[in-house]
């Protein structure tokens, strides 16, 4: 068995024209690929490693983040479901996960794979102008809460491209 944890992602073709609906699912599709790609290749050390010493921000982390991402935006709060969240520790000071948790990186690639497919089972939405109580932000409406999902990833992307270059100097869009 390799000890490489993710093999090959191929990233999908986006949507370019279509409906509102077709084009952020697509666009969403794509950025769940290419933070994938940024970790393509790695074992589960290196998605452990820490670019900055005094940083908890790792590619792992990062994943287990996503994870809780599309189970609280797309599956609690824009679904409604009571989505079922792996026990991961969390740092009580910053409730950012904490890196001594012993989850073996291929058991949360895993995880983060089956939070991205519960979320594609329940897109899409059926009703866009529904109002939906947010703690964070206040009222929000479908529209929102989707493109904050893609804010999500397109920051932590970022984050990722940095991390990824950090740990072996593969760089990429």
């Amino acid at each position: 068995m390799s000890d490489i944890v993710i093999e090959k992602i191929v990233r999908p073709e986006r949507t370019l024209s279509g409906t509102w609906l077709e084009v952020i699912a697509s666009n969403l599709d794509y950025h769940r690929a290419a933070f994938l790609w940024k970790c393509e290749g790695l074992t589960d050390a290196q998605l452990r490693r820490r670019a900055i010493p005094s940083s908890d921000l790792t590619l792992l982390s990062l994943m287990r983040h996503l994870q809780g991402v599309e189970r609280y935006w797309l599956q609690h709060r824009l679904a409604g479901t009571t989505p079922q969240y792996f026990p991961y520790l969390t740092n009580a000071d910053t409730d950012w996960f904490d890196e001594s948790d012993p989850t073996p990186a291929r058991t949360v690639y895993t995880d983060y794979l089956s939070a991205c497919a519960d979320s594609r089972s329940l897109f899409p939405p059926h009703d866009l102008t529904r109002i939906i109580p947010n703690p964070e932000f206040g009222p929000t409406d479908v529209h929102f809460i989707l493109t904050h999902v893609i804010e999500e990833y397109a920051r932590h992307l970022g984050h990722a491209d940095l991390l990824r270059e950090s740990l072996d100097g593969t760089t990429g869009e």
